[in-house]
């Protein structure tokens, strides 16, 4: 949808990625090393992820109440040396997260983290411990609490890197960067089995994953590349561009066969321009700086106060131009003839369009923001073809466009500026909603933003009936189908945007709005709350099942009813002869809290899970410390289970073979599946209910078997 929606902003302005299926993850793998420190009896601990591509590690050193839980270093025996302060993190990046509405830190590719340790005189200390930690991916939206036992020397011959350190500066040397021996402590719980012999179709499908979520990546990267194919298209028809073709394309014409020649070097040109500069971008920022640009307060405020001054300049305010010299010297260029001056007489043409392909182009960049190096360069070439194509076309006829060009008023041009400025201003708050979330101003909240929109689109419409006028406009001699068309979409916008005042989610644009959480007033969510009050009641007292067991600090989205406990939700299963929705969610996973948002809230899902099915939420990073005689060895791995997030995640992997989040599995009451496949993070709110409805069909099957 998101694609859908660039695409009619770039037409108006100028993937769904379904992981499911068992699958064991391990994206990082750890490496434990040991450096002298600044003194004779200081170590410094070199704790390094290797972080497979396209996922992410939290890092230390934000407020762990916030949400995703942070990379805590837990050490089980402190004797023969102790901790000098805290762990450091070295140069994570740090983004603005809009789901839990504040700043994270994290690591890409490689992170490290510093331990300084002062040794108090035993023999061969030994560090040993936990680093518990949660890894997301970019692209298949999966996320995994994990942890990863450690055990390093920290004294003894050959065990220690040459030369002092400086801690606080970050300098860390790992054994792979050395060529000293150091002692490492690799990552020797991998959970990834090379070959489950007791579920041989548990492996077939794990084989298969990593397959399907790379040709998913493969079809979401075609979809941007058409979006910005269609937006080089549509430049053509912008106010910078329109005007100037005839003199451009009228260089073409004379020798049929040259002019041909030079026409098709032209197209060429403009691709390779375009190119060069999605690669220049990609190399200056790289893969992880793309993945921040459309978070991070800086490229949010140059973004704001580029499409804002675009917007007043379409608005007739000031006018746009690039330096005359710069613009002047290429022009001299294109006058030497040849194909040199071909390609220049291109490069005059992308620089003199500069006032209006540069929020296009900018926007195309944002939406590459979640992609890799490869995605900038193209969609920047895509971009390029886009534009080159009908102008190569045109440039083996430019009589054609000169003439229809001549028959345009322009006054038609001018009001084709004008709704590019009403566009570009409402983007503009896009990216200042976004700067707004980061310092926690609390100014534009989402029904603000809203209002805002609603004001800004309904005066588009206006416009483009003919109900306002600006001074830069010609007389006013009624208006075209094609006007009276654009006002009519305009205003069934303004329409689609009114009820998300009173809390519709809004779903098509939700993308481009700040979190529901913001909005002060949401009648939707208070008429849900209270239809679930009444809910519970009926469940518990006329359906006899038993009250939930933590649901003093635990809650299920959206306003529903259920449990937290397996065996519990089971017994209610057996109740009421309902099947059992298994929801396998963490506190800190984004896309669960997306899923729940966007597809959980969607009436008849909602309607489904709280009539259809009982409900158990079962958080795997939950910290919550159960009673001793609950605690048990998993058969997994060979760890004692104490806590209530550790029983979940131990029972997601040993009966599903899975660990991953979001996890969802339909079972009956004896908690045999339903559905041949559970499923994982999907948008696709019909998949859903097609999901649910498969496990209600496979459950009154059951039925009607055990009674013949």
């Amino acid at each position: 949808m998101r694609y859908l929606l660039l695409l009619l902003t770039l037409l108006l302005t100028l993937g769904t990625i379904t992981p499911s299926a068992a699958q064991i993850l391990d994206p990082v793998q750890w490496q434990t090393t040991v450096e002298e420190g600044s003194s004779p009896d200081e170590r410094i601990i070199v704790f390094k992820a290797t972080i497979d591509p396209d996922w992410y590690l939290y890092s230390s050193d934000f407020d762990p109440d916030l949400g995703p839980q942070v990379t805590t270093f837990i050490y089980e025996d402190e004797e023969g040396y102790q901790l000098s302060g805290e762990v450091i993190p070295v140069d994570p990046k740090e983004k603005f997260d809009e789901i839990f509405e504040g700043n994270v830190t994290y690591f890409k590719q490689t992170g490290v983290f510093r331990q300084p340790v002062k040794l108090t005189g035993k023999d061969d200390p030994v560090a040993t411990g936990i680093i518990e930690y949660q890894t997301c991916s970019d692209i298949t939206g999966q996320c995994i609490p994990k942890e990863y036992e450690f055990s390093v020397a920290l004294t003894g011959e050959n065990t220690l890197l040459a030369g002092t350190t400086n801690p606080e500066k970050g300098n860390a040397q790992t054994s792979s960067e050395s060529s000293g021996s150091v002692f490492s402590a690799m990552n020797n719980d991998s959970t990834t089995p090379a070959n489950d012999t007791e579920n041989p179709e548990k492996s077939v499908i794990a084989t298969g994953q990593p397959e399907k979520n790379e040709a998913e990546k493969k079809e979401s990267l075609w979809s941007f590349l058409l979006i910005a194919f269609l937006a080089g298209m549509a430049v053509l028809i912008t106010p910078c561009v329109f005007p100037i073709l005839p003199m451009t394309l009228s260089m073409f014409s004379g020798d049929k066969k040259g002019g041909h020649t030079k026409a098709l070097f032209y197209g060429l040109s403009i691709v390779v321009i375009y190119t060069v500069a999605g690669t220049l971008v990609a190399g200056l920022l790289g893969a992880d700086a793309n993945n921040e640009i459309s978070t991070h307060w800086l490229p949010n405020t140059i973004f704001f106060l580029t499409f804002l001054i675009f917007a007043l300049s379409f608005f007739g305010l000031f006018e746009i131009t690039l330096p005359s010299g710069l613009v002047n010297k290429i022009d001299d260029q294109a006058d030497k003839g040849g194909l040199i001056g071909v390609f220049f007489m291109a490069l005059t043409l992308v620089v003199v369009s500069f006032s209006c392909t540069g929020p296009i182009v900018g926007s195309l960049l944002v939406a590459s923001a979640s992609g890799d190096i490869l995605q900038p360069v193209a969609g920047m070439f895509s971009f390029g073809l886009g534009m080159a194509l009908p102008l190569t076309v045109l440039a083996f006829s430019p009589g054609v466009v000169d003439k229809f060009i001549r028959g345009q008023s322009g006054s038609w041009l001018n009001a084709v500026k004008v709704v590019f400025g009403f566009l570009e201003l409402a983007l503009a708050f896009k990216f200042l909603s976004m700067i707004d979330l980061v310092y926690h101003w609390g100014i534009l909240d989402r029904d603000v933003f809203l209002v805002i929109w609603i004001v800004i689109f309904s005066l588009m419409g206006f416009y483009l009936l003919g109900k306002i006028r600006l001074a830069s406009d010609g007389p006013n001699e009624g208006i075209g189908v094609g006007r009276l068309l654009l006002s009519i979409i305009t205003f069934a916008f303004v329409l689609y945007l009114i009820p998300g005042l009173f809390g519709a989610p809004l779903k098509a644009i939700a993308g481009y709005l700040p979190p529901m959480s913001t909005q002060d007033f949401n009648i939707v969510r208070l008429m849900r709350e209270q239809s679930a009050v009444g809910e519970q009641v009926s469940v518990v007292e006329e359906e006899a099942c038993e009250s939930p067991k933590y649901n003093d600090f635990l809650e299920i989205p959206q306003g529903l009813f259920g449990y937290f406990e397996y065996e519990q939700a089971l017994a209610c299963s057996k109740a009421t002869g309902k099947p059992v929705f298994l929801d396998f969610t963490g506190h800190g996973c984004a896309n669960c809290r997306e899923m729940e948002e966007s597809v959980w809230s969607d009436p008849e899902v909602l309607q489904s899970l709280r009539e259809d099915y009982i409900v158990v939420s079962l958080y795997v990073d939950e910290r919550y410390e159960l009673p001793e005689s609950e605690w048990y060895e998993s058969a997994y791995d060979g760890k004692v289970k104490k806590t209530i997030g550790k029983q979940n995640a131990d029972f997601q992997i040993t009966r599903f073979g899975n660990n991953a989040q979001p996890f969802y599995v339909l079972v009956d009451s004896q908690g045999q599946p339903l559905t041949n496949e559970p499923m994982g993070y999907n948008k696709d709110v019909e998949a859903f209910k097609d999901f649910l409805e498969s496990g209600l069909e496979a459950h009154e099957n059951n039925k009607v078997a055990a009674v013949q």
